[in-house]
């Protein structure tokens, strides 16, 4: 009897029982799976069998922890976001455009890192970015302003000044998903024409708005002292 017990409770055709994943696990494993997927194709051509089949898991174990599709896609891009929003903390000793440079670095850090969730986070959500898969993306361009407006050592942005970063933090977004596609130039001289872009930016700013000339010569002279 104690035979017939072992003998039954031995994987099968050689095969290694998998290791058991705490919740945690089995469900960051599911997000991570939904991320690759989510990445490529548009959400609403993905379905919770893509996803347990890419995760090795099954159908009921992804309604399980995630209720349904949209939840699931939900909780991929907010994991994304996290991760960003940690990256994405300023330095707190430097020159403000040094102190963007290494910003601007960090998040390239993600975008090479963790490919699929930022194309996820950009590209893979409904074309309004309305509800909460919207608030998710808003979250992090304000968080991104933010970062900015601290590496630049400025309070409360005037309209001109907060148009002009804004425009440049969607040329970032589509550089980097440029870049993933493509991956013609060197990701250093990419950070490098984006930090040209901005100071650009800036000085043409600087004649809509004294206050962005005054933050543009401060700027250029503190990069200039030794």
């Amino acid at each position: 009897m104690g035979e017939r017990a072992t003998a039954a409770s031995k994987p099968k055709n050689g095969q290694r029982a998998r290791r058991r994943l705490s919740v945690d696990e089995r469900r960051d494993e599911l997000i991570e799976a939904a991320l690759e997927l989510f990445s490529t194709r548009p959400p609403e051509d993905i379905s919770i069998d893509d996803v347990a089949a890419a995760a090795g898991a099954s159908r009921a174990l992804v309604y399980h922890y995630f209720g349904g599709k949209y939840e699931l896609y939900l909780a991929a891009l907010g994991s994304a976001a996290k991760q960003l929003s940690v990256l994405l903390e300023i330095p707190t000793e430097g020159k403000p455009l040094e102190r963007l440079r290494i910003s601007l670095e960090r998040y390239f850090d993600f975008v090479e890192s963790h490919a699929a969730g930022y194309a996820a986070l950009l590209r893979g959500g409904p074309a309004d970015r309305s509800g909460e898969v919207g608030e998710i993306v808003d979250g992090i361009r304000r968080l991104l302003l933010g970062r900015i407006l601290q590496a630049l050592n400025v309070e409360t942005p005037q309209p001109v000044l907060r148009i002009t970063l804004r425009s440049w933090m969607a040329s970032v977004e589509t550089a980097g998903l440029d870049w993933l596609e493509t991956r013609d130039v060197t990701r250093a001289q990419l950070e490098r024409l984006l930090v040209d872009q901005l100071i650009v930016l800036l000085h043409v700013a600087g004649t809509h708005d004294p206050t962005i000339g005054v933050l543009f010569e401060d700027l250029t002279r503190q990069e200039l002292d030794s």
